[in-house]
């Protein structure tokens, strides 16, 4: 498994994959984060509802602009973390560990699968040359 990376540029094809991954991912924190409020709203005895909405709404912004950050080399290591803090949102939404392995799995597949389709493409470009300017529409 020498294609999965933790720190690094990845190709265009991957990173748009990951990013994608990270957009629906985003979403499913940011119900998951609606889940732990209510969750916490009906234990009386617990006042962490607001808490639990704000943390959840900050990893769904985190996923948001970690997706933004898939170019960078240290884009793929913020996806990592938000990754980790899926997982770890189980602690507090148990069902957050089906979403967070669900996405997991994705995010590994993009990342595997992502480097030999980058690899063809570039093989492809390389070999069908450069582009000829009389094809080029202005306007």
């Amino acid at each position: 498994m020498r294609s999965i990376i933790f720190y690094g540029r990845t190709g265009k094809f991957t990173f748009r994959m990951l990013a994608t991954v990270l957009g629906g991912q985003s979403i499913c924190i940011l119900l998951g984060a609606l889940v732990a409020r209510a969750v916490a709203a009906t234990d009386q005895a617990n006042g962490a509802g607001t808490a639990y909405l704000v943390v959840g709404f900050g990893l769904g912004a985190l996923c948001i602009v970690a997706a933004g950050l898939m170019r960078r080399p240290w884009g793929v290591t913020l996806g990592w973390v938000v990754q980790a803090l899926t997982l770890l949102s189980a602690l507090v939404v148990p069902m957050m560990l089906v979403v967070g392995l669900f996405f997991l799995a994705l995010w590994v597949t993009c990342l595997v699968k992502g480097a030999p389709i980058d690899a063809e493409m570039a093989r492809r470009e390389a070999a069908a040359g450069p582009p000829d300017p009389a094809d080029r529409v202005d306007g």
